[in-house]
């Protein structure tokens, strides 16, 4: 269940893009949230609008335990605090709860905080479990969290003043992820959060992050956002928001400058190590390179800039329907990104409920492209086909005899009909001149379920030249079509 106000306006996979309504005013999605250190506060929280904010997110339990934070925040409100009027959502502790096993303060005591200093959406505090804990523990978390989720809708009902974030916890044991999700969409949330995802990006486990967010996702409302905690470097984005996540919150554009690194959508680099500034940004373009390595304000100025660049690519990909492109390019850059990318096409089933049916041309980029739900949904839709008499299946374009049905083999789809040589998705479809084997083993896939569907009432005669033979399925092939090698 969701009670928050959330339009879709555009979906490619199971991105989208839309805006949901704050007190403070709409919020665009898939959007960042910049992380404001309410100790530091190097960048005014107002000043973010340039490079792109609509919406913030700071600590409630560093201010409450901050006695002189505490009471600005209640006498001005966290906005006045922050010198903000964007909407601003809170996180309740469970950071430090992480890192440090303890915190002084209970669920309901900052949950009323939140609710006291005007937070716009509130967080319960919930009790991440670490990746690879044992199974004892995490449900014993969980089963927690569950309890200071009820507590907490309840402290702060639908359709009030404040919203509600929903956290969905479970550390890596995909039943309790799926349980977690199901009891938060049971007691309702206006935005749901995947949380205790840090170790594993710290770690590049994002292999594992991905079959997360997939399984939360499976048992949460279509209706409502869903914020990934955490994941704040751009070169993940496009793969989040392909998997449905709508929320990012980033302090890594600080941490990182404070480090001395340069974020690109591609990864990380160490700022020393740069003799030029890959990147056209204001800042990079206004300093000079020993400028902006001595200087972690400019680098801050920088990784914002790039992540909030890199966020607008997605929208803009989620729009035109070349996402999956996108997260190919981005997922080269790195062989955990790789890895990622080949989960993902575990799930491309799921994806194609989702998916649109019409979009922007398919380009076979790699191996992962013979798996895109464009693909997945031809194949089911070979049964369309009624076939009779003698049925021509070739991988050339030429053709030779007489034939009542005409195919043409294009992978990874398969076979086409030659008077569909100009539709979508096969007749757009850009494949390079050197198609690889899983690519070919996909499409010839598809000619063996178009033979099986057809075998009682067409003969098919199956022409191919020589690099398609050593595939298995030719043996199946067999079975169905006389196989002609030229």
């Amino acid at each position: 269940m969701s009670v928050v106000e959330f339009e879709i306006q555009h979906k490619d996979l199971m991105g989208r893009t839309g805006r949901f309504r704050t007190c403070h005013g709409y919020v665009e999605t898939p959007t960042i949230m910049p992380v404001i250190n309410p100790n530091l506060m190097t960048i005014n929280a107002e000043e973010l609008r340039k490079y792109g904010a609509e919406m913030v997110i700071t600590n409630a339990y560093i201010i409450y335990k901050s006695e002189e934070l505490r009471e600005e925040a209640l006498s001005r409100g966290i906005h006045s605090l922050l010198g903000t009027d964007m909407p601003v959502m809170t996180d309740s502790g469970s950071y430090q709860l992480f890192e440090y096993s303890d915190v002084e303060v209970s669920n309901a005591e900052i949950l009323e905080f939140q609710r006291d200093i005007g937070s716009d959406i509130c967080v319960p505090l919930d009790i991440p479990t670490p990746p690879y804990a044992s199974r004892a523990r995490a449900l014993r978390d969980l089963e927690e969290t569950h309890k200071r989720l009820r507590e907490a809708r309840l402290m702060i009902p639908p359709h009030g003043d404040r919203m509600l974030a929903g956290v969905v916890q479970g550390s890596t044991y995909m039943d309790l992820r799926q349980e977690s999700a199901k009891s938060a969409a049971d007691t309702g949330f206006d935005i749901y959060a995947i949380g205790g995802v840090v170790p594993l990006l710290e770690s590049y486990r994002f292999e594992t992050l991905v079959d997360i967010i997939v399984t939360v996702k499976r048992h949460l409302p279509l209706s409502a956002p869903v914020h990934l905690f955490g994941a704040g470097h751009p070169m993940l984005f496009a793969l989040a928001v392909a998997l449905g996540c709508d929320i990012f919150d980033s302090a890594a554009y600080a941490i990182y400058a404070k480090a001395g690194r340069y974020i690109t959508s591609e990864g990380t680099k160490r700022a020393q190590d740069l003799e030029f500034l890959p990147c056209s940004c204001p800042i990079c373009t206004t300093y000079t390179v020993d400028e902006v390595k001595s200087s972690a304000d400019l680098l801050a100025a920088h990784n914002l800039r790039v992540s909030f660049e890199e966020m607008r690519k997605v929208k803009q990909s989620i729009k035109e329907g070349n996402l999956w492109e996108l997260c190919e390019m981005r997922c080269r850059a790195h062989p955990a990104m790789v890895a990622a990318l080949r989960r993902m096409t575990c799930y491309s089933e799921l994806i194609e409920r989702y998916d649109r049916v019409t979009k922007h041309p398919f380009f076979y980029l790699s191996e992962c492209s013979a798996h895109r739900p464009e693909v997945l949904r031809y194949s089911k839709r070979l049964n369309r086909f009624k076939l009779y008499g003698s049925v021509l299946i070739t991988t050339s374009q030429s053709q030779a005899g007489e034939f009542d049905h005409v195919f043409i083999v294009k992978p990874p789809f398969g076979p086409y009909p030659v008077e569909l040589g100009e539709s979508y998705p096969v007749g757009q479809a850009e494949i390079p001149a050197q198609i690889d084997e899983g690519a070919k083993t996909v499409a010839l896939r598809n000619v063996l379920r178009l033979l099986e569907l057809n075998s009682t009432k067409a003969r098919f005669v199956f022409r191919c030249d020589r690099s398609w033979v050593d595939n298995p399925l030719i043996e199946e092939i067999r079975k169905y079509a006389e196989v002609e090698v030229g």
